[in-house]
């Protein structure tokens, strides 16, 4: 197994093929749901609409086809006796349908999960409500109904105007360890205001500050019991209980090992964190709102807010869930140099947060958009680069490579070929509608101004007439620029076809660039790029900060 890597693939192969038995402490998902919108999208077609190239890689998983039987088949001669009872159930309740289709596939994932998954480790499933109440049956299931910790509820957006319903404003995030004996540390939250005014209503020249006893319940005789200061807590049915946390601030633990409970009270008394109340009454400790480690975590989320249109870490991306949470989960439920696993790893939040925090990482795709936009996010975040600084397997490393992709499915070989360039992807292949578009390169005539051009991409063989076309398709659609990349290198007549339609001159930058460009794979794969003006990643939406340094230190 390799840590801090990227998989490409179907993630029940993936998981079968390269993570060992009881080898990941946190594994954190958030798979695709909902055939019809609410399913993990990059990129949208220049109309606005969701991209039909990202639905192709998704839209099996909610139907019932030959591969579900045969799936669900397989679970059913597993030796997981109550799932076998349980997916029985669940086909003759459900019926043979879409659900039932998403269920099959999680089911048989989720068994190869909890394979993985260590005996100190834990699991957290995130969905919506309207497939939840299936998915914690089957994490009973598959994980013990003993092991269920909590049912997580995040706040995940504002008001919705419900009509003939309460609006629906949060999603539910599955909690489960693999044992009894599971990794938790203890986490907090900020105070809100309401908490700060309730709680710490009296301030002094140090900041807000709440009082909290010296005493506990009982008498004792020892030097916990003696008088202090003229007050004797026995009087009160009480002894004097310091809590050494008052003190940790100033000292440490072997020096407040060494003072007894009147010295502790002294010190306290030292450092102006008493309470003197009026005559007669027990002293009390100040606790500062800074002493404070926050609210505890609970299991309704309302203290982290969707990612806003303007927040610095969004990518476009709908269902991309705010890396803050992230962060709680991964604390919560890991240590330093542990194995976090994300199997829908999608764009790369929960990657993203394991790095940061210093953690080690798993991440599995099916579609090299989200491979490309991870490695995008690890080069323009952490300065990390694929092969040095991490792995990925299952892209292409050379032409057989490629090739062998091309040969096993043409979609994601024409959405590998579009990353080598930062291309976006466009168009419904399966369709035949991409109108001889097969993606989008944008880039700056001026730091205001932004043109396009096309990309098309050829796996089999290529021609004169393939030049001739994607002239006619940059033409039509008024682009600047179109790329041709091709597994075969070009003949010289597609050459002088290509160079039979002139330049485009960038007044920016003052220079020609070719209106035709043909590029094969293998000459991108030894490092050659377009000769285009500064593009625009197909990630813009994300750090647009990094596009305009760039921009800066270009020109």
């Amino acid at each position: 197994m390799h840590n801090n890597t990227l998989y490409y693939g179907d993630n029940l192969e993936v998981l079968r093929k390269y993570i060992p038995d009881r080898s990941v402490d946190l594994i954190y998902l958030d798979p695709p749901f909902n055939s019809k919108a609410d399913y993990n999208i990059l990129f949208k077609e220049p109309t606005g609409e969701p991209s039909r190239a990202q639905i192709t890689a998704f839209e099996d998983t909610w139907h019932w086809t030959d591969e579900t039987e045969r799936t669900f088949k397989e679970i059913i001669e597993s030796p997981h006796a109550n799932v076998i009872e349980m997916m029985r159930a669940f086909r003759q309740f459900v019926g043979q349908n879409d659900m039932m289709a998403y269920l099959t596939m999680m089911c048989i994932r989720l068994i190869e999960l909890r394979r993985a998954l260590k005996d100190t480790g834990s699991i957290y499933l995130h969905c919506d409500p309207t497939a939840s109440h299936y998915l914690k049956v089957l994490m009973d299931t598959v994980f013990g109904k003993e092991n269920f910790r909590n049912e997580v509820i995040w706040k995940r957006s504002g008001a919705h105007g419900g009509a003939k319903r309460w609006g629906p404003i949060h999603d539910t995030i599955l909690f489960y360890s693999k044992t009894s004996s599971y990794k938790w540390n203890r986490s907090h939250g900020e105070y809100d205001d309401s908490y700060i005014e309730k709680f710490y209503r009296l301030s002094d020249e140090k900041g807000r500050y709440q009082l909290v006893s010296l005493t506990g319940a009982g008498t004792r005789s020892g030097d916990s019991g003696k008088p202090w200061r003229g007050v004797n807590p026995t009087d009160s049915g009480r002894h004097w209980a310091v809590p050494n946390n008052a003190l940790k601030e100033f000292l440490n633990d072997d020096e407040i090992k060494e003072l007894s409970t009147q010295e502790k009270l002294d010190k306290l008394d030292e450092l102006g964190l008493i309470y003197w109340p009026e005559k007669g009454a027990i002293p009390r400790q100040k606790r500062y709102l800074h002493e404070g480690k926050g609210v505890p975590i609970q299991d309704v989320v309302t203290d982290i807010n969707p990612i806003s249109s303007q927040a610095a870490e969004r990518l476009g991306y709908p269902t991309q869930k705010p890396e803050t949470l992230l962060e709680r989960i991964v604390r919560a439920s890991s240590n330093e140099n542990d194995i976090v696993l994300d199997p829908f790893c999608g764009c790369g939040t929960t990657i993203t947060v394991a790095q940061r925090l210093g953690r080690n990482w798993i991440g599995i795709d099916i579609t090299h958009l989200s491979i490309n936009l991870i490695k995008w996010r690890m080069k323009h975040m952490f300065y990390l680069e694929p092969k040095k600084d991490y792995d990925v397997i299952g892209e292409p490393e050379d032409l057989a490579g490629a090739i062998e992709l091309a040969g096993q499915n043409r979609y994601q070989f024409q959405w590998w070929a579009l990353s080598l360039i930062d291309a976006r992807p466009y168009g419904d292949k399966k369709k035949g509608s991409d109108e001889g578009i097969d993606g989008y390169v944008y880039f700056y005539e001026d730091k205001d101004k932004v043109e396009k051009g096309i990309v098309s991409v050829k796996s089999g063989k290529v021609g004169v007439k393939d030049v001739r076309d994607l002239g006619h398709v940059i033409d039509r659609e008024k682009a600047k620029i179109g790329l041709l990349l091709t597994l075969q290198a070009p003949t010289r007549d597609m050459k002088k076809e290509a160079l039979n339609k002139g330049f485009y001159k960038s007044e920016f930058l003052e220079r020609d660039h070719p209106r035709i460009q043909i590029l094969t794979i293998e000459e991108l794969l030894s490092g050659k790029k377009p000769d285009t003006p500064p593009t625009i990643s197909a990630f813009k939406r994300a750090q647009r900060a990094i596009v305009e340094r760039n921009l800066e230190m270009e020109f």
